[in-house]
């Protein structure tokens, strides 16, 4: 077999990281790019069928494969379509913007048999995967803490949408959220929601506070901020055996986002393994979907968590 046929929708400021990767991959071959804009597909006019809508290139082009990085809140429309033209989609995180559209993709692949994947790039950190083996090393997390600290205005280059809670979804809670919740997944398997304080800056929520427990009974704590003064990105744990221990996500990663370099050839391998699976895998975008869903709930009823996502 050939390098698989992959389409992109969206070439926004993710989209250099997934190009990248797939001119990297043996694995991989860029079939076509997608965007509704002319001025983003104009620097792939003479490399790659260009579309300005997917419809286009789901007509026009053979595909082994899509990856959305679009808008989250086209994430859902995008995927639908895709599923149901029979194509495996990677679709950057969150899923979609709301849980029910995500649990109806979910439904949708599981009923077509049609791969779904949810990207969530730091779980190929190459840090976070060192602090993961030496933690299983010494028996297991007593507890943990995650840190996602950044000026959000300096990341999202042109895509002004993040800023938008409509198109965005919400704010830190809905775009940070899923990454830093899916490494505490990572670390500790199920959650479930403890509490949460969200600070909001007019209506987007710029800042969060996230407390978690596993279903063994361990405590973590999410920090979230789209207004820290730089980006501090890491995983702290205490073991069952006293020691503590740190991953910084950007250490050995000079240069501004240069650790998504790497971490985005790990979600192209993965997703590699969910396309020859030949079904929807357990990626965590539900639960990254149900966690926000359920935080946004307890900063409306101001009152501490618990229940079932709706």
């Amino acid at each position: 077999m050939g390098p698989r046929r992959v389409g992109l929708v969206g070439l926004g400021t993710i989209s250099k990281y997934y190009l990248h990767a797939i001119e990297r991959s043996p694995g991989w071959e860029l079939a076509a790019v997608c965007d509704v804009r002319e001025s983003a597909l104009a620097p792939h006019r003479d490399t790659a069928p260009c579309f300005p809508d997917h419809h286009a290139m789901l007509r026009g082009v053979d595909l082994d494969a899509a990856v959305v990085t679009a808008p989250n809140d086209v994430h859902a429309p995008v995927c639908r379509d895709v599923l149901r033209a029979g194509i495996p989609v990677c679709v950057e995180k969150p899923l979609s913007s709301s849980h029910a559209e995500g649990r109806a993709l979910a439904a949708l692949s599981d009923a077509l048999g049609v791969p779904l994947f949810t990207a969530f790039h730091r779980r190929y950190n190459d840090n976070v995967l060192g602090l993961l083996d030496e933690v299983r090393r010494r028996g297991g997390a007593e507890s943990l803490r995650v840190r996602y600290l950044e000026l959000i205005e300096d990341h999202i280059g042109g895509d002004t949408w993040y800023l938008d809670p409509d198109r965005c979804g919400g704010g830190c809670v809905a775009d940070n959220g899923p990454n830093a919740f899916d490494l505490v997944r990572l670390f500790l398997g199920e959650v479930e929601l403890v509490d949460a304080t969200v600070r909001r800056d007019g209506e987007v929520d710029r800042q969060a506070v996230v407390e978690l427990r596993s279903t063994a009974g361990v405590p973590a704590v999410v920090e979230l901020d789209w207004s820290y003064p730089g980006e501090a990105k890491d995983v702290e744990v205490r073991c069952h055996d006293g020691t503590e221990l740190r991953a910084d996500m950007l250490a050995g990663h000079p240069g501004f986002k240069s650790s998504l370099w790497h971490e985005y050839g790990g979600i192209l391998d993965d997703f590699a393994a969910t396309v020859d699976a030949g079904h929807r895998t357990d990626d965590g975008g539900l639960p990254a979907l149900e966690l926000v869903a359920q935080i946004y709930r307890t900063e409306l009823a101001g009152a501490p968590a618990g229940g079932e996502s709706t």
